[in-house]
Formats: structure tokens, sequence, C-alpha cells
């Protein structure tokens, strides 16, 4: 009977080959671990982050405000026009039509009168939340900061408007941006936000309410004319408006968890009331 005969450079091979695939399974570990904490960190951490942070901020507005007796701001610029408060904010045309967005009346510089001095909401200085948007459909309150950075913005859980549009209840577009996944995720939803339902825009001096008219499910991330002062899209025009109005847009990504496209929410302004 022969006995089998295993050299030592045959046994010191084997020994290398097993601490190599031990060490190749330590590192396959720990990146899978890392990837695991980066994902927590990134769908749960950020969000709760977020949220607590835009909450705290628009529990600070309201004391302000209420502090403030409400009204108290001095305004800069009263050029502007607004429509009557007691107008509905409904159009005739539908999500998808290429008609104009002048339907009620609601819209147009047609019969409208000068805003009151006070509830002209001033310019804010860039990054400060200056507004509250409430949406009741999403069960949905957060703070509205100038200017969409996202370091001192949007990842903040605010939503940002953008600058050199118009601002709550002022003749053009009041548009905004906010993230749909990740830090507070305040826009995830507005996919869901169906014609007629309300948003509520809160500022020091006044509440402005709008109501949904139209949605664009996608159009390209660089597509700037959805939120121009007639806010119409540039990439598919038989989307947005034509005649000038008092508008409200909300942007953000999609599809979900990318950022390749943008969808984009249209309203109306419906009516107006002091604080």
């Amino acid at each position: 009977m022969r006995v089998p005969v295993v050299h030592q450079r045959e046994l010191r091979r084997r020994a290398r080959y097993g601490r190599l695939l031990w060490s190749s399974a330590e590192v396959l570990v720990t990146l899978g671990v890392v990837l695991m904490l980066l994902v927590v960190h990134q769908l749960w951490w950020t969000n709760r982050q977020a949220r607590e942070g835009a909450e705290r901020k628009v529990q600070a507005l309201e004391r302000e405000w209420g502090e403030a007796g409400g009204g108290g701001l001095d305004a800069t610029d009263s050029s502007g026009d607004t429509p009557d408060g007691d107008r509905d904010g409904d159009s005739d045309g539908d999500g998808d039509a290429g008609d104009s967005g002048s339907g009620s009346g609601n819209g147009s510089g047609s019969g409208s009168r000068r805003t009151p001095t006070s509830t002209v909401v001033q310019r804010p200085r860039w990054d400060q939340a200056y507004a509250i948007l409430t949406i009741p459909r999403l069960d949905l309150r957060v703070p509205v900061a100038e200017g969409i950075s996202k370091p001192n913005v949007l990842n903040k859980g605010y939503v940002g408007h953008y600058p050199d549009t118009a601002q709550p209840g002022r003749a053009g577009n009041f548009a905004l941006a906010g993230h749909r996944n990740t830090h507070g995720e305040p826009f995830r939803y507005i996919n869901r936000l169906r014609k007629g339902d309300r948003i509520e825009v809160e500022t020091k001096v006044a509440a402005f309410t709008y109501v949904v008219d139209r949605t664009l499910s996608q159009t390209s991330a660089g597509d700037g004319g959805v939120i121009g002062e007639v806010p119409r899209s540039r990439v598919r025009p038989s989307y947005g408006y034509t005649d000038p109005g008092y508008y409200l847009t909300l942007t953000t990504c999609t599809p979900e968890y990318t950022s390749k496209y943008r969808l984009v929410v249209w309203g109306k302004l419906a009516s107006m009331r002091p604080r």
C-alpha cells in the first residue's frame, strides 16, 4: 500500500490560497456592511433628520409670526397685482391639453386689483425660510426658503423657491423645487395631486390658496419653460399656458431615486387672506 506524499510546497500554496479567499471574503463583507450603512443613512437617517429640522422651522416661523401679530412686514415693492380673494382657481383646461390657462378668470391680469401693501411679500434673504407650504392631500407642511441650494435648502428638508420667479400671490409664476427621495423627501408624492386639490402658502403677511390645475408627468431636467413667468414646457409644448396669470409650480425629480427627468405640477391662485 502506497502512502500519499504531500510536499511542503503544495501545503504552502494551499495555505496562501486559503488566506487569499478568507481576506477576499472579509473585504466583501466589509464593503457590504458599508454599503448597507450608506443606504440606511440616505434612506432613513437623512429623512428623519431633515423632517425633524423642517418641523422645527415651521414651528419657529409660526411663533415668530404670532409674536409679530401678523402683517408687520413693510413692503418694498407694491407694484404687483393679485386677483380678488373670492375667485376660484379652476380652469377649463385639462391636465394634458394645450389650451391656455385663462379659464375662470382667476389667472389673468384683467379684472385684478393692486396688491394691498400689507400683503406684499418682501424679497427674503438668500437661503432664508420665509413661508410655509401646506398640501392637505399629502399631509405635508414644510418650510419654503429662498433659493434651491442643496446643502442650505433642499437637503434640510425645505422646499426651495426658484430665484427670479414670482413671490407668493404675485403676478407670474411662484416656482418651487423639492427632493422626491432622501433628505425629508417633501415632494415624494406630488404625483398623487389631482386637479382641484388645494395648496396653501403662508407668509408673515398673508395666506395664499392655490388650486392644482395641470400636471406634466415627465420632462427634461433642463426644461426651464415650466418655471417661466407664463409656464409652458419647451420640450412638450402642448403642456402649459399661454396667458399671463398667477401660477404656482412644483417640480421634483422623476422616476424615483433618479434625477434624469422632472415631474411638474401647476396650480393657480384662488384666494388671498391677510394675516
